[in-house]
């Protein structure tokens, strides 16, 4: 069979469900090939950085393989920022670039998309990815992208392959499916039996998880795991929406000084914190209100569990949860009733809408309907999105970029067939915004919630005095129906109602809600971690 081929259905036979692209000369030959072989179905965007973040959010939700397809240069290098997020909150994305013939460089012409040399982006996509090939030896190739197939899915990060468009047509053998790498049994029994006897002799024993969770699709195991051990769980921030409507002790999200204190203190005061999957970084613990002290911790995360200096590597997290299943027994602590986030219904009046009501008529939406899965950009949305009960959550969190959750949302939508719901806000839907106009072609109908306050309000609430947060007024609902879907403008807490309303009942199109929130109005959990940051700030 010809080498794209090979690759394509080693694509598939790793888990695969489509592939996200963007064309371009280079990579052209890969696209006849995808086309006439219908061998994975694959969809196209406007721009690379949506690529990337449709197919991040794609690995994300099914727990597999997100595949991005662009061109040599002027493709490849504008998706470095996606590609960047991928890596920082480990999804597992698999990036094609198209790219010169191996003869092309003979000429002695510097070639069009070249930069500093042919092999200036092999060299950048090296610190945003954890494996890279180059597709120039089809003798071989069908071993290398086993490997590195099998790299991307047991790291959970992205990996890059160039594939030079010469190559294409090269015969080459069946991709083989390469055995998953195991830990030594020894060593995870005696992982396994430290981590129970350590949250045995604990008096306040709690477990976190976080974002492995889901990359290694492991929430229904974890929610076993707690209530086999009778211990509560809370979700890290990153890993908000984890663990939704499972039966076990579920307290809600850790967020310091932003969330609850019930949560905070059971998370900062525990003498037996195990973190699953729980990537230590300043948006998990930034705003902590007293400093965990991580050597006391249990850390299990990238492959390796860690107590303090104690180390066992090699131990990856699937592993380790089915032996802690094994040898799980309940555990005496103190009983803690499960909670679940309280939110008042939305109150229908001709209010204006803050950003706490509009996650009130998402609960109320959910209840009446069912819950959706979310994609959130940054900024106060994703706040608001701390406000949702028992949601499918995925965003940014950790690596904070704009522009992800209109593509993330559409991703999601044509991976799995389930309608999202998106909340964006008109800074960021200024950047990737315009990919609904992909909706009709694409049979997409996603529900938009547009956060329009004229600016980025985040950076505005750290810097209320300055001017250069203002983005100025646009009409997002108008260019909704030019775009080939319905558009809302939304003033009142009445209006928002109708329209949440109109646009679940209609799944015949895409629904954006202009919703105009006033300058400074901010959902109770962003005020809450705005304070926390000025209170951490005023005691250093």
């Amino acid at each position: 069979m010809k080498l794209a081929e090979t690759l394509l259905h080693g694509l598939k036979l790793y888990g695969a469900k489509e592939i996200f692209a963007l064309p371009g000369d280079f990579i052209l030959p890969f696209f006849k090939v995808m086309e006439e072989s219908n061998i994975l179905p694959f969809y196209t965007f406007s721009h690379e950085p949506a690529i990337g973040f449709a197919a991040d959010a794609s690995a994300r939700y099914n727990s597999g393989l997100g595949v991005a397809v662009v061109t040599y240069g002027a493709g490849a290098l504008n998706m470095v920022n996606a590609v960047a997020c991928a890596y920082s909150e480990k999804s597992p994305v698999v990036v094609i670039s198209g790219a010169p013939g191996t003869e092309e460089n003979k000429s002695g012409y510097l070639l069009h998309h070249q930069t500093k040399t042919l092999d200036s982006q092999l060299e950048i996509y090296k610190e945003v990815t954890v494996a890279q090939l180059i597709l120039n030896d089809p003798r071989t190739a069908h071993e290398e992208i086993a490997k590195i197939l099998r790299i991307c899915l047991e790291e959970s990060r992205p990996v890059y392959i160039e594939f030079p468009r010469n190559m294409v047509s090269e015969e080459s053998q069946p991709v083989p499916m390469l055995p998953i790498k195991t830990a030594m049994p020894d060593s995870l029994k005696e992982s396994a039996e430290e981590i129970i006897r350590t949250l045995k002799q604990a008096k306040n024993p709690i477990m976190m998880v976080g974002v492995e969770t889901r990359r290694y699709g492991l929430e229904d195991k974890i929610a076993e795991l707690a209530k086999k051990l009778g211990v509560p769980v809370v979700t890290s921030f990153m890993g908000s929406g984890l663990l939704a409507e499972l039966d076990c002790q579920f307290l809600g999200t850790y967020l310091g000084l932003a969330g609850q204190d019930e949560v905070t203190n059971l998370v900062e005061n525990s003498d037996g914190l195990l973190l699953l999957g729980v990537i230590l970084s300043d948006t998990n613990f930034g705003i902590s209100s007293k400093r965990i002290d991580m050597r006391k911790a249990i850390h299990a995360t990238d492959g390796q569990v860690k107590f303090g200096s104690h180390l066992y590597p090699e131990i990856p997290i699937t592993e380790l949860v089915d032996k802690l299943l094994s040898i799980a027994e309940p555990i005496h602590t103190t009983d803690i009733e499960r909670r679940f986030l309280q939110q008042e219904p939305l109150i229908i009046d001709e209010e204006k809408v803050s950003p706490d009501d509009i996650a009130c008529a998402i609960n109320d939406l959910f209840v009446k309907h069912g819950t959706m899965p979310i994609t959130s950009d940054v900024g106060d949305c994703l706040f608001t999105a701390m406000n949702i009960k028992d949601a499918e959550l995925i965003a940014s969190a950790y690596y904070v970029t704009m522009g992800f959750a209109v593509p993330a949302g559409m991703g999601i939508e044509l991976s799995s067939g389930t309608r999202p719901l998106i909340l964006v806000g008109d800074g960021a839907f200024q950047m990737t915004g315009w990919e609904l106009g992909h909706c009709r072609r694409h049979n997409l109908k996603p529900i938009i919630l547009l956060f329009n306050n004229d600016g980025w309000e985040m950076l505005r609430t750290f810097q209320p005095d300055e001017h250069y947060c203002e983005i100025g007024k646009w009409s997002f609902a108008k260019l909704a129906n030019d775009l080939g879907g319905k558009g809302h403008l939304v003033k009142t807490r009445a209006e928002l109602q109708a329209a949440m309303d109109e646009a679940i009942a209609d799944d015949s199109q895409f629904h954006l809600l202009d919703i105009i929130i006033e300058k400074g109005c901010i959902s109770s959990t962003l005020d809450n971690y705005a304070s926390g940051i000025m209170q951490l700030s005023a005691k250093k």
